[in-house]
């Protein structure tokens, strides 16, 4: 078979499993997690694709040239080296189960594939449990179980925790559940003496090849950072019409029963306990207000008084039309029209109106009006929670919580007065725009000459470029002050990924304007829309401890090296649409066309490989975690696509069509939406272990 054969049989077989994948996620979603393991991912025929992909593609390798490329070798042949991990884990390795009571010798598991019984070389038996705590608060930081284990004359101690192996014999086991009465402790087990081995060696060729080809100066990253076009950066820029509104709620003069102002001040500074975290009363009150209302203050009325009004005079506050309901269906089947209603609203006498609609739609989680009733059944839930004194936990009524320093109680109290989200999205997008025009009003008057463009360069330019390091600093400030407050990396939550998304996208704008000044308008812009996304989202803004499987280094650096590859990838999708726009204007052969051709195809390497990385290093830590490094959860299957998509776009040779910069910018601008998808899509439709809720 001739080499362009096998290459168009590889990149079909590639097509048919990316749709595969995509829709298996959809199927998943409608008949469960066990159905599609059992008929897709956990089948033979599934298996044998990936083995076919692999046998073409070390055929092609064979017969391809690139022994003369060898980074670019080394990387083919560590993701071959993966799929043989993949493989011989499918084939040889177990996972499983086992249950410990204190006192009680075991020496099996159940295995999860078949649910047979399996008998271990070796004899476990559980001294203790228990559950250690953040400091001053009762939020769990680690799950423990001190363990003695027998092996033939042999007797040892261990300990097993989350983030914490222990292995024996080729068996790893790690900490996963307890029991109600927090006496007994169940450990995952896993057998795979040597898929595990076999991947992590192809992921760290894997990372030593992507390495390798960003410095080898024989490859093509290089030779572009070298291009002569990218010095020339006076370009036209994306037009985009866009028209926002914002609306303002004036405070307004309400008799109703709350702390006077000073009072509210000084209550402000208060400590309780909180989300399981030491904190001031300010950041409870702002939650109950915001949760509820809508807002962090209520016509006028600071969130401190609103909550000591609440206190005060329930039956006042329980007419007041205070729980905003976003459900229309909701609406309708109460019979109102108005967005915000009262307490009051929601009853009949004694009867609780929203437990008669849920009777009906209980059985049907996905409807309009469940999720409408299960949003304001929280609100109220919060309320009664406030009025039953459960909300509210001071410390100076709990003697074993330590308060928080005087410096951290301040710095929080700075972090919930300063609106960083809302000051930078909005400065962002006005800048965005504004420099967008400039550049736009520069560039249809006339050519500027040197002088024009250094003058202007000095007095226009200049204030954005000045603007674009404010943003820059002003995020950065709000991101740090988020992390002292919170004790952890800001990565846990929609949240937190989005605004370091956002403080990524400034930095690179920041190390890409001086030789491209029309990044400077992208990175307004993407920062903009980004942080605008988190604003309205406000997917879960409250600063909590992380839960124990999720305090890992490795977590961290998974996210955030996932998030610079988002952000490199968002700028190819700009460079796609204003390329675009430029080819409809003055053709493919436009310098200006490929300019922008040059600096996707630069920024292609870092992100794809950022991404890769990203993977292998999530897939460290699941198996770090709870013992298998891919599960087929829905986000680690979009992520592969993306990775595959993304992949393909550096295979100009064999698939010739990416060479015509129209069809190239097209690929990038359609390949984004794999990410849109991977990211929001597995978050909010598809969900699995890895979307965010709240």
């Amino acid at each position: 078979m001739k080499y362009t054969q096998l290459t168009k049989w590889a990149w079909l077989l590639i097509l048919a499993i990316i749709v595969l994948l995509g829709a298996t996620t959809f199927i998943e979603q409608l008949q469960g997690t066990e159905y599609v393991s059992a008929h897709i991912y956990h089948t033979w025929w599934f298996c044998g694709c990936w083995a076919a992909v692999a046998l073409i593609g070390t055929w092609a390798i064979l017969r391809s040239p690139l022994w003369r490329r060898l980074p670019i070798l080394l990387l083919h042949v560590s993701l071959l080296i993966i799929l043989v991990g993949a493989f011989v884990t499918f084939v040889w390795g177990r996972q499983g189960e086992m249950h410990l009571r204190p006192g009680m010798q075991v020496d099996n598991y159940m295995d999860y594939e078949t649910g047979d019984i399996r008998t271990l070389p070796f004899v476990f038996t559980l001294d203790t449990f228990e559950i250690e705590t953040y400091p001053g608060t009762d939020a769990p930081s680690d799950y423990v179980s001190h363990i003695t284990y027998q092996t033939g004359q042999t007797t040892q101690q261990a300990v097993v925790s989350m983030n914490n192996i222990f292995k024996l014999q080729g068996y790893r086991f790690y900490q996963s559940s307890f029991d109600d009465d927090r006496l007994g402790s169940w450990l995952s087990v896993n057998y795979d003496p040597w898929g595990t081995g076999i991947t992590y060696l192809g992921y760290a060729l894997l990372g030593l090849s992507m390495l390798w080809a960003l410095l080898s100066k024989k490859e093509e990253f290089r030779r572009l950072l070298r291009h002569p076009l990218l010095k020339k950066g006076n370009l036209y820029l994306l037009l985009l019409l866009m028209g926002f509104a914002s609306q303002g709620l004036q405070a307004q003069t309400r008799s109703l029963p709350v702390l006077n102002r000073a009072q509210a001040d000084s209550l402000s500074r208060v400590q309780v306990v909180y989300h399981d975290r030491v904190v001031p009363f300010n950041t409870l009150a702002r939650d109950f207000v915001q949760k509820i209302y809508g807002r962090a203050s209520y016509h006028g009325f600071s969130a401190e008084q609103v909550v000591g009004g609440w206190l005060l005079s329930p039956e006042t506050w329980s007419r007041e039309p205070f729980i905003k309901v976003k459900s229309a269906a909701l609406l309708s089947e109460l019979g109102l029209t108005e967005k915000y209603i009262s307490l009051e609203q929601l009853y009949e006498g004694d009867t609780y109106r929203l437990q008669s609609l849920w009777t009906s739609v209980q059985n049907e989680p996905q409807n309009q009006l469940a999720k409408g009733i299960l949003e304001v059944d929280e609100k109220v839930g919060l309320i009664k929670m406030l009025q039953g004194g459960t909300l509210i936990k001071p410390i100076t009524e709990m003697p074993h919580v330590q308060p928080i320093s005087d410096a951290r109680l301040q710095a929080e109290l700075l972090y919930n007065k300063v609106p960083f989200t809302k000051v930078l999205f909005m400065a962002c997008l006005t800048l965005g725009f504004l420099s967008f025009f400039w550049m736009l009003y520069r560039g249809a008057k006339h050519t500027p000459t040197k002088q024009e463009a250094a003058k202007s360069l000095f007095s226009i330019e200049t204030i954005f470029r000045v603007a674009l390091w404010a943003a820059l600093l002003f995020h950065l400030a709000g991101y740090l002050l988020r992390w002292y407050i919170g004790g952890r990396v800001p990565l846990s939550n929609g949240y937190e990924t989005m605004q370091f998304l956002a403080l990524t996208i400034l930095v690179l704008a920041v190390v890409l304007q001086r030789k491209l000044p029309f990044t400077l308008t992208f990175g307004f812009l993407l920062a903009g829309f980004t942080l605008l996304v988190s604003y309205l989202g406000q997917m879960n803004p409250q600063i909590t401890p992380l839960m124990p499987v999720l305090a890992s280094p490795l977590l961290s650096s998974h996210v955030s090296v996932i998030m610079v590859a988002y952000a490199l990838l968002a700028f190819t999708l700009f460079n796609g649409i204003l390329a675009l726009i430029q080819i409809h204007r003055y053709g493919e052969a436009d310098e200006r066309v490929a300019q922008l051709t040059v600096l996707s195809r630069l920024l292609l390497y870092p992100a794809t490989f950022f991404l890769g990385a990203g993977i292998f290093l999530g897939a460290v830590w699941a198996n770090v975690s709870w013992g298998n490094y891919w599960s087929w959860d829905p986000k680690e299957v979009w992520a592969l696509i993306t990775f595959l998509i993304y992949g393909a776009a550096f295979h100009k040779q064999s698939l010739q069509w990416l060479n015509n910069p129209r069809w190239f910018h097209t690929y990038m601008i359609v390949a984004f939406l794999s990410i849109l998808m991977t990211y929001f899509g597995v978050n909010y439709i598809l969900g699995g272990m890895h979307s965010y809720a709240g």
